[in-house]
C-alpha cells in the first residue's frame, strides 16, 4: 500500500558564530562580517510513520524568506507519495512559480527535498550515499573555517596545524585583500608552514578579469590544489578562460542557485572544478542532475559547505572529490562525522545519519506545522 506524507514541521533557526569572520567581500566593503548562519529545517512524517530530516541555510540575508516561502507552499506536499521526490519537487516549483526557479524559491524547497531523500534512505536502512550508489566510503577533506581574512597569519598557522593534527587533509585560506601583495605574502607564509600539505585559496569573487589573470599567474608558484572564485560567480566565460589558461585548477560554483546557472559554465568551455551546494542549487534532486552532467564533461567536483549532506553526495561521484569541513553546524546535531587520515568517513547510520540536537531546538526562533500531527 503506498505511503503518503502526513505532516511537516518547519523550523527557522539562527546559529550565531563564536567569532565574526570576514572574507574579501567584507574588506572591499560589499558585505558586513558574517556573524551567524540562518537555517531552515524540515522534519517530514508519513502515514506509515517513516521520518526524514533536511535543511537549507543562508548567510547574512534570506533565511527568513526561505522559511516564509516554504511555509506558504508546503501544503502541496501533504498527501503525496514520499517516494516520488522529483514529482513533489516539481509540484512545489509550480506552487511558487511566480517567484521563479532559483534563489530563495528553490533554496526553500531544498530543505524538504533533502528531508525526503533522508526519509527514503532511512526507510531502506541505508546511508544516503549507499541508496544513491556510492563509489567510496570516504573522501579527502579540507578545512576553511580557520583561514578567514580577519585572522593574522600566525592565527591561521595555529589553526591549520591543529586541523592537520586532527586528521584534516588540506587547508584553504581566503585571499582578495585590497592590496594584492598582502595576499601573496600570506600565501607564501602558509605554504612554507604547511610544507607539502594540500593547500587551496579562495578570492570570493573579488578580482576583475585583469587582476585575476595576474594573480593566477603569481599563484602558480605555490602548487595549489585550486584557486577558488577569482571572478564574479556568474562570469562563466571569465572562469572558463582562466581554467584553460593556467595549470593550477580554477574552482567555482558555490554561489549558483540553479542547474541552468551551473550549465553556463559547461557551455562556456569551463575545465575547472565545480562546487555545487545542494541547499543553494535547490536540493539533492537538482544537485544530482547537475553532477551527472559535470561527470560526463569530465569535471572534478568539490561541494561547498554543509558537509553533513555533501559527504554523501561526494561519495557517489565517479571521480574522487574533496569535501569542505566547517565545524559551524556541528552543535545542531547529536552525531559527529569521523575524520582521520586526511579523509572524512561515511557512517553506517541510515539516511544522512543526523539527529537534531537540543541546541538546535533552543536556537529555533520560529516554527510551524503543516498537515496532521
Amino acid at each position: 500500500m503506498p505511503d503518503r506524507i502526513r505532516h511537516l514541521a518547519l523550523s527557522h533557526v539562527v546559529l550565531p558564530l563564536e567569532t565574526p569572520v570576514s572574507d574579501a567581500k567584507v574588506l572591499t566593503g560589499r558585505q558586513k562580517p558574517l556573524t551567524e548562519t540562518v537555517l531552515l529545517f524540515v522534519e517530514v512524517t508519513t502515514e506509515q510513520g517513516h521520518r526524514g530530516t533536511g535543511f537549507s541555510y543562508s548567510k547574512r540575508a534570506g533565511g527568513r524568506a526561505q522559511y516564509a516561502h516554504l511555509k506558504e507552499i508546503a501544503d502541496v506536499a501533504i498527501g503525496q507519495d514520499p517516494n516520488d521526490i522529483a514529482k513533489i519537487y516539481d509540484s512545489l516549483l509550480w506552487a511558487g512559480a511566480s517567484v521563479g526557479r532559483s534563489g530563495v524559491a528553490t533554496q526553500a524547497i531544498a530543505a524538504l527535498d533533502v528531508a525526503l531523500w533522508d526519509l527514503k534512505a532511512r526507510r531502506a536502512d541505508l546511508p544516503l550515499a549507499k541508496l544513491i550508489g556510492a563509489h567510496r566510503d570516504s573522501c579527502p577533506v579540507y578545512n576553511t573555517s580557520g583561514g578567514f581574512l580577519q585572522a593574522s597569519v600566525e592565527e591561521i598557522k595555529e589553526k591549520a596545524a591543529a586541523s592537520l593534527a586532527n586528521g584534516i587533509g588540506g587547508i584553504k585560506i581566503k585571499v582578495g585583500q585590497p592590496d594584492w601583495r598582502t595576499d601573496l605574502e600570506r600565501v607564501a607564509a602558509l605554504r612554507e608552514h604547511l610544507g607539502d600539505a594540500p593547500f587551496m585559496v579562495d578570492a570570493n569573487q573579488q578580482w576583475d578579469r585583469a587582476r585575476a589573470r595576474r594573480m593566477c599567474r603569481e599563484l602558480e608558484a605555490f602548487d595549489l590544489v585550486w584557486v577558488e572564485e577569482p571572478l564574479d560567480a556568474w562570469d562563466a566565460v571569465g572562469h572558463a578562460d582562466l581554467s584553460q589558461t593556467f595549470d593550477t585548477p580554477i574552482a567555482t560554483g558555490e554561489m549558483l542557485t540553479s542547474v541552468p546557472e551551473h550549465l553556463a559554465l559547461l557551455d562556456a568551455g569551463y575545465r575547472g572544478i565545480v562546487q555545487p551546494d545542494a541547499p543553494r542549487i535547490g536540493g539533492i534532486t537538482p544537485f544530482l542532475r547537475f553532477a551527472t552532467l559535470a561527470s560526463q564533461a569530465g569535471l572534478a567536483l568539490a561541494p561547498h559547505y554543509a558537509m553533513e549532506i555533501h559527504l554523501h553526495l561526494a561519495a557517489t561521484y565517479p571521480t574522487e572529490p574533496w569535501v569542505e569541513h566547517f565545524e559551524w553546524l556541528s552543535p545542531l546535531f547529536e552525531e559527529s562525522l569521523e575524520i582521520r587520515d586526511g579523509r572524512i568517513w561515511l557512517s553506517e547510520r541510515p539516511g544522512l545519519g543526523i539527529t537534531l540536537s537540543e541546541r538546535m531546538r533552543a536556537l529555533t526562533v520560529e516554527s510551524c506545522e503543516v498537515g496532521t500531527a
